[in-house]
This record gives C-alpha cells, sequence and structure tokens, in this order.
C-alpha cells in the first residue's frame, strides 16, 4: 500500500499519559494492511492508532470512554486550517459574555486573572458548541496548553509551572507554587493557540475517521460504520492503572467537568482484582470479534505496572479465552527503559518500567 505524503505533527498535539508511539500501528498498517482496510481501536486513547491509519488513507474507528480522550481522537480526524481556528479562537473572546471563572486558591495560583477569563470565555463557548472541525481543534490545541513547563524562548502554556502530561492536584500544586514563590503569568492566549494551529494544521493527510465515546465492553459501541473490520489495533489500561480520569481533571473541567478532582473511575475496565479485569477485557475482545471480519487480525500492546502482583502476559492471555480470537504470538516488545519515559518527567525517583508484550491474534 502507497504511504501518503503527510506531516505527523498532529499526533503529538495534546501528550496523553501511557500513549504508545505512532510507529508502532502505522508500522503494522503499512506492511499488512490492505487498501480498504478498515482499522477498529477499542481503547482509542488520544487517537495514535487512528492517526496512522488516516496518514495511509484507510477509515477507522476508535472508541474511548474518556471524553478527553475522545476530544483529542477527534481533533486529529478534522479537515480545518490554521487562519479558522484562529477566527474561531478570537471571535469567541471578542463576543462571548457567559462564563463562569472558578474561584479558590488552586485557581488563583494556576493561571492569571486575564488568562483565566479568556480560558473560560472559550470553554463556555466550546460546552455550547463544538461542531465545526475548526471547534474541535481549537478545543484540543487549548487542552494540550492547558498546563505545562515554562519555556526559556516564549510562553507555550496558560498555566503556572504544572507538569506536561497530567494536572497536578491542588494541594500538592498550591504547595508547589508558594514554597517557590511562584506566581502565573499574563501569557497572550490568542498569541500560544496561533502558535500551535500553526504547528499542528498546517499540512493534514487525506484520510478520515469515527471516534466515539463510549464504553467498548457495552453491546454495540464498536458497531463499524460501514464494512467489518479487519484489523484492530490497541493497548487497554494496564491492570492498576486507575488515574487517567483523576489526572486529567484539567481537561476534564475545561471540557464541562468538575472544577475539582474525581477520583471515580465507573466508566473504566474494572482493576478490583485480576479475574474482574481479565473478565472486562474478554468482554471488550468479544464485542470487537463479533464487529470483525472472519480472518481479521488484532494486534495488543500490553505491559504492566511494577507494584501490581499480576503477569501481564497471563492476564492478556487469560483474556482471549473463549473471546472469539486465536492467539498466534506473543513477542517481548521490551521496555520503554530505551526511550525518554513520560513518567520520568515527573517522578521524584526514575521508574522501572516492566517488559511489554505485542501480541497477535486472528478472528476464528
Amino acid at each position: 500500500m502507497k504511504t501518503l505524503n503527510h506531516d505527523a505533527a498532529l499526533n503529538g498535539i495534546c501528550p496523553y499519559f501511557t500513549m504508545f508511539p505512532l510507529e508502532f500501528p502505522l508500522g503494522i498498517l503499512k506492511r499488512n494492511a490492505k487498501e480498504g482496510s478498515i482499522i477498529l481501536d477499542p481503547f482509542c486513547g488520544r487517537g495514535t492508532t487512528n492517526y496512522a491509519a488516516r496518514l495511509l488513507g484507510l477509515s477507522s474507528v476508535g472508541v474511548d470512554s474518556s471524553p478527553v480522550a475522545a476530544a483529542i481522537a477527534r481533533a486529529k480526524m478534522v479537515n480545518t486550517t490554521p487562519e479558522d481556528i484562529i477566527a474561531e479562537a478570537a471571535a469567541i473572546l471578542e463576543e462571548t459574555e457567559d462564563y463562569e471563572v472558578p474561584a479558590g486558591e488552586f485557581w488563583s495560583l494556576a493561571y492569571h486573572p486575564d488568562v483565566l477569563e479568556a480560558l473560560c470565555r472559550l470553554r463556555s463557548s466550546l460546552m455550547r458548541n463544538c461542531r465545526s472541525g475548526a471547534r474541535k481543534a481549537l478545543r484540543v490545541i487549548i487542552l494540550g496548553a492547558l498546563h505545562g513547563p515554562k519555556q526559556k524562548t516564549f510562553p507555550s502554556y496558560f498555566s503556572n509551572q504544572c507538569t506536561r502530561t497530567y494536572a497536578p492536584k491542588p494541594k500538592y500544586a498550591v504547595n508547589f507554587w508558594t514554597s517557590r514563590c511562584m506566581e502565573p503569568e499574563a501569557v497572550d492566549v490568542l498569541e500560544i493557540i496561533r502558535r500551535r494551529a500553526n504547528k499542528y494544521y498546517a499540512s493534514l493527510p487525506i484520510g478520515d475517521g469515527v471516534i466515539r465515546l463510549a464504553d467498548s465492553r457495552t453491546p454495540g459501541a464498536l458497531k463499524p460504520s460501514a464494512d467489518k473490520y479487519s484489523w484492530v489495533i490497541t493497548s487497554p489500561p494496564y491492570y492498576g492503572m486507575r488515574t487517567y480520569i483523576p489526572d486529567q481533571w484539567l481537561r476534564n473541567w475545561f471540557m464541562g467537568g468538575l472544577d475539582h478532582v474525581d477520583y471515580s473511575n465507573a466508566s473504566q475496565v474494572i482493576h478490583s482484582s485480576p479475574q474482574n479485569y481479565v473478565k472486562d477485557l474478554q468482554t471488550v475482545w468479544k464485542n470487537s470479534a463479533a464487529a470483525c471480519k472472519k480472518g481479521a487480525h488484532l494486534v495488543i500492546r500490553f505491559g504492566g505496572i511494577p507494584d501490581r502482583n499480576a503477569n501481564p502476559k497471563q492476564l492478556i492471555k487469560e483474556s482471549l479465552l473463549e473471546s472469539g480470537w486465536s492467539l498466534k504470538t506473543v513477542r517481548n516488545a521490551g521496555t520503554a527503559r530505551k526511550g525518554r519515559r513520560q513518567a520520568d518527567s515527573f517522578l521524584k525517583g526514575r521508574s522501572c518500567p516492566t517488559d511489554e508484550y505485542d501480541i497477535w491474534a486472528v478472528r476464528i
């Protein structure tokens, strides 16, 4: 299959913890997928598999239960221009009057008052209407710039000093900022949006994709938009990884959620025990199989968390039993140690990644 000319910068529009590299799904599809194949990712996260499919001119469906994840993935499927995105942002900042500004020590230290007001104007308007491609792109440009480290050259984030990928918890952040006498800067919100729009949307690939905000354990969530799927490429949450929602709480707030951390996880795969976790994964594999052609391929990137007493290879094998998929190979994919791990940017000590595996199965 011929690879289309593209600019892959858009895949990095909004960093998302535990994402797998674009080269993983892109390499698999480039080598193996046939023209006209439709791709599924039932745990699409920020839409890396879907973006890989788009780069190759393939259609795809991505499903995730996180509103933030679905928004990021959708922003990679739109067709828009930097000019349209910037025009939307400027109009909102000029016209929007109906908005609420959260109060409290965290908010006063996280954002300069003028910046917070601008963000709330944007939030209010995008909550009411985020249907166009330009607005979907604008929303995720803001999500990606909502919190992050101070830059040495020019401001690239709206916040006081923050970690790049997951949002700081209010109590920790307040202590961090006050102990170091850190004050939020009055950055130019529209200029940050302008630079990011030009960076991510100046060149777009041709392919398309559908992103659904849904729970893949639910029957019908993975229903094909047209023909049945030929490929499923995904990476489910590793056992014990329950912080996707709390770690995205600021982005969830901008999407219309609470202005404080929500630790509930009802929409996520169950992590109460290895047995319950395996059962939930098995449900997703069964739903995926029902939506796939006979002979379709399932590829899973899977690993574990060091402090969980569970063997990831055994968990994933058990989850595939009686699922409609025949396990073919389990390949050791090494660890993330050879690259710069996101977690090491934020933790006091270096983490110890466990081995990851690539699991290949065929629809029976």
